[in-house]
C-alpha cells in the first residue's frame, strides 16, 4: 500500500504551533504559582515549629 501523506498548509501548523506555546506558558505560570504558594506555606510552618 502507498503511503497516503495529508496535505496540511503551512498555516494551519503555524497557528497550532503558536496555540501549544501559549497553552505552556501558561502551565508553567500556573506551576510556578503552586510552588511558590507552596514553598510559602511550609517556610511558614517552619518558622513557626
Amino acid at each position: 500500500m502507498e503511503d497516503v501523506k495529508k496535505n496540511v498548509p503551512e498555516q494551519e501548523h503555524n497557528e497550532d504551533e503558536k496555540s501549544l506555546k501559549g497553552t505552556f506558558a501558561s502551565v508553567m505560570l500556573l506551576a510556578g504559582f503552586l510552588i511558590a504558594s507552596w514553598a510559602g506555606v511550609f517556610l511558614l510552618f517552619m518558622d513557626r515549629v
